[in-house]
């Protein structure tokens, strides 16, 4: 999903009800359980290259779409899911059969790339200027319109722009929740972060969004 004109526009009540698949990010009921965990582990219990595919396999797109929204670019959105699946890949060769069995794999491979994508904001000063936000569509969609498409993209574009003036920490809450589609207690998970300052940052980043909307940003926004 995206960041709505409705999640924009409200500040969703606490109603409790985001902790449907808990910490573990294990499968849930709620529109956040990762139905595909069991499988995962299992199939990486069993081998750890045929494992290591379905994990991609189920994983790809939460992963693509979260870096995508973090980086705001396609190029560094590719580069930072390649280093994340790299990384789970490396430390799965070293993991001992029991701690495969307890992996949450969606919150683990989210906590990976969140973190590298913070060690990246660390060293940006370093690299060449990264290219514009027009090179940062939306992932295609074979079925829909060209119009619809047209709207999506530039649907992309704002969003990308505001998710970059945001400062990190409400950025990375903001897309967990609102464009991966994640429950608070599993944001808490991968931000390492109690649910209650998970809940703050959202709520401060999707204020500072719809301030944004309405008063564009200015050069060197806040990081």
């Amino acid at each position: 999903m995206t960041v709505t004109d409705e999640a924009l526009a409200h500040t969703p009540p606490d109603t409790g009800t985001d902790t449907g698949t808990g910490t573990d990010g294990g499968a849930g009921s709620g529109a956040g359980g990762d139905s595909a965990a069991g499988e995962v582990v299992a199939a990486l219990a069993d081998d750890l290259d045929a494992g290591f595919a379905a994990l991609y396999e189920a994983y790809r797109g939460p992963v693509f779409s979260t870096a995508l929204r973090l980086c705001g670019r396609w190029a560094e959105a590719e580069d930072l899911s390649a280093e994340a699946f790299l990384r789970a890949y490396r430390a799965l060769a070293g993991y001992e059969a029991d701690r495969i069995a307890e992996l949450r794999p969606r919150a683990w491979l989210l906590t990976i790339l969140t973190n590298v994508w913070r060690n990246g904001l660390r060293t940006a000063a370093r690299r060449p200027p990264p290219g514009p936000i027009e090179d940062a569509p939306d992932p295609p969609d074979p079925g829909e319109g060209v119009e619809d498409a047209a709207a999506r993209h530039e649907t992309g574009r704002e969003l990308a722009a505001l998710l970059a003036e945001l400062p990190r920490a409400q950025r990375a809450a903001v897309v967990l929740r609102h464009v991966t589609d994640l429950p608070v207690a599993e944001i808490a998970v991968i931000l390492e972060v109690p649910e209650g300052t998970v809940k703050s940052h959202i709520s401060r980043g999707l204020a500072r969004l719809r301030r944004l909307r309405t008063d564009p940003p200015q050069k060197g926004g806040i990081r």
